[in-house]
């Protein structure tokens, strides 16, 4: 487990945001990532019967539908042991294999760094 606390100040920042999305609509996963500008994007488990989208993939797909053009960090708060690999493609698309993913709690504690590649 990481100390929240001793996160750099703007991967505490997305934490914070993913757990808060989380919350707020009472889905099963919160996500933010950071893009190359230090924008951040948030979203929650989309769950249509049309569409389905992990919240990671949803911020991506945020992200990318708002132009940018890299990311810097992702963080996804789930109950998940670890990050999906669909999750992770997705990262890794838009920031390439060596983005971090932080992998938090629903509490925000951050469980594992991993990395996208």
């Amino acid at each position: 487990m990481t100390d929240s606390n001793a996160l750099d100040p703007e991967d505490r920042k997305i934490v914070t945001l993913a757990r808060s999305a989380r919350a707020r609509n009472g889905v099963p996963e919160g996500a933010a990532v950071r893009d190359e500008t230090g924008r951040t994007y948030v979203a929650g488990t989309v769950d249509l019967p049309s569409l389905r989208l992990s919240a990671l993939q949803a911020a991506v797909a945020m992200a990318v539908a708002s132009g940018a053009e890299s990311l810097e960090a992702a963080a996804v708060v789930t109950a998940s042991e670890a990050a999906a690999e669909a999750d992770l493609a997705a990262v890794r698309d838009l920031g390439g294999a060596g983005t971090p993913v932080l992998l938090a709690s629903p509490d925000g504690t951050v469980r594992l760094t991993v990395s996208a590649g």
